[in-house]
């Protein structure tokens, strides 16, 4: 019987498609095993709904090792802008850097993460970024699984006096407590770099035997 409220499915373009079939693959069981997508966004603001991507960076980790061959970074062409913003990234409206438009530059990336686990530093901003990009393109959202290095710092704090629970412990702090160089702060590769040097401390941490289930590491 032909129903008259069931919704068709769109036909998504054939990137969206290669990258959906993507997660027919399961993830492997151990952290060990699993291949982590560290990205940044550089923003021309802080509201996903009116701001837009100037930037994404993203590094590999496999085998818990960085993957220095294997580093995404690109520009993005926007048309809205803020001068205040630039303060903070130092982008230029006419940024001298190559830039993709948001489709291009969203569809390599959707390329590069595969199913990857997603992992950014108060990821919840990064991530809302990018799926309302997607959305602009009348795209779903990412199928990524997403880890958030201040929420597993914390993790790792769990049996000392001084964590503050309530805290939400920025880039800064957690690169000074685990000694890592930033000197290329505020640049979308440059954050991904210190998140991901940051992250491999805290898998250190967690991990200490590497035999930690990948099922596990995303419940805590």
């Amino acid at each position: 019987m032909f129903n008259l409220f069931k919704k068709e499915r769109p036909n998504y373009p054939e990137f969206w498609k290669a990258y959906e079939a993507k997660f027919q693959e399961e993830l492997p069981a151990l952290v060990s095993q699993t291949t982590f997508v560290v990205l940044d966004t550089e923003t021309t603001g802080f509201d996903y709904r009116k701001d837009r991507i100037l930037s994404i960076g993203a590094v590999k980790l496999q085998a818990n090792e960085l993957n220095v061959s294997e580093t995404f970074e690109h520009y993005l062409q926007q048309e809205k802008f803020n001068p205040e913003a630039v303060k903070i990234h130092g982008i230029l409206k006419e940024e001298k850097a190559e830039c993709l438009s948001e489709e291009a530059a969203l569809r390599a990336f959707l390329k590069y993460i595969e199913n990857a686990v997603l992992v950014a530093h108060h990821a919840n901003f990064d991530i809302n970024m990018i799926n309302s990009a997607l959305k602009r393109m009348e795209l779903p959202k990412l199928k990524n699984q997403v880890l958030d290095t201040g929420y597993l710092y914390r993790k790792t704090l769990l049996n000392s006096n001084l964590i503050n629970k309530e805290k939400k412990y920025t880039l800064d702090e957690i690169a000074e407590a685990f000694i890592i160089d930033v000197k290329d702060r505020h640049t979308a590769i440059g954050d991904a770099f210190i998140t991901a040097i940051a992250f491999l401390k805290i898998l250190g941490k967690l991990d200490k035997n590497k035999e930690m289930k990948l099922k596990e590491l995303l419940k805590l």
